[in-house]
């Protein structure tokens, strides 16, 4: 019996390395039958059947798993958004955010294509940046250029497990190619008309990035909270969750309660009202949710 981490899931296989050598693995039916799947990222044990290949017999406990994109057992996530073609949006961002913060992996935000901006844009898009940098999370503001030697960021993945995640046409995979040039992942360009790129990466693949392993991940545009509760929206928010004790009531939602420190941090611009606004979408969302049964 061998053990390893899966590094990629393709056509039914999944790639474990264990120690220098990669083996190309089934899953047992027995994992179908506990509707468990292996995840790239898993630790598992596996039994080699033949020179390079096995098959899966145990999956070890995970720290952590995303549905979307399909990966399990993250330090962090780097987030990628664009100022332009498309858009940026503080609330796609913000809905990337609470889904990391829900499963406990540090958030990196990257903001890339810069260079498209106007003056005017570029000034709004850096106050974005500063507002997101004052809650705490890292901020790089990037250019679009291609072939840009991005290897001054890879202090962020050393000794990390990180996934890239974002909407499709932000840039993710430019960014891999600049941290690594060997690695000559797919690009597209931008559909003008959608204003979105198309989805070059079709799988969930781990590749070495510096002295850590880096995620790129298919492109998508919308994320739910299935897993999130009401209760634990808040905590998804740093600057929100910092201000919480000092509401007057302790499960204070910071909706309609009085004497409420959220809301009044809002009044008074330290909490940027663009990020509770989305913070009352995302409750509302949550809770108009349809019941679950087991």
């Amino acid at each position: 019996m061998a053990e390893g981490r899966i590094i990629k899931a393709l056509s039914g296989f999944y790639y474990v390395k264990s120690e220098d050598t990669i083996f190309a693995c089934k899953g047992r039916g027995v994992f179908r039958k506990r509707k468990v799947s292996p995840l790239v990222g898993d630790f598992v044990s596996f039994q080699v059947t033949d020179e390079l290949e096995g098959y899966i017999t145990e999956i070890k406990p995970r720290d952590n798993a995303l549905k979307r994109p399909p990966i399990a057992n993250i330090n962090q996530a780097v987030i990628v958004s664009s100022a332009k073609m498309p858009d940026f949006s503080p609330l796609l961002l913000d809905r990337f955010l609470v889904l990391v913060e829900s499963k406990q992996i540090d958030p990196i935000i990257f903001i890339t294509k810069m260079d498209l901006l106007t003056e005017e844009e570029q000034s709004t898009i850096e106050a974005f940046a500063r507002d997101y940098a004052d809650i705490g999370y890292d901020v790089e503001c990037l250019t679009s250029k291609a072939g840009r030697d991005l290897t001054y960021l890879e202090d962020y993945f050393n000794d990390k497990v990180t996934v890239i995640a974002g909407q499709s046409g932000v840039g993710k995979s430019s960014i891999l190619n600049g941290l690594d040039p060997s690695l000559l992942i797919e690009t597209d360009d931008i559909s003008m008309r959608l204003g979105r790129g198309k989805h070059t990466t079709r799988y969930v693949e781990l590749v070495e990035i510096g002295n850590g392993l880096v995620a790129d991940t298919p492109g998508f545009s919308a994320l739910d909270f299935s897993d999130i509760e009401l209760e634990t929206l808040a905590d998804c928010f740093p600057d929100i969750h910092a201000r919480q004790g000092d509401c007057r009531f302790r499960r204070c939602m910071h909706i309609q309660e009085p004497h409420c420190a959220v809301k009044d941090a809002v009044e008074q611009n330290k909490i940027k009202s663009y990020r509770y606004n989305n913070y009352v979408s995302f409750y509302n969302e949550i809770k108009s949710r349809k019941p679950r049964y087991s």
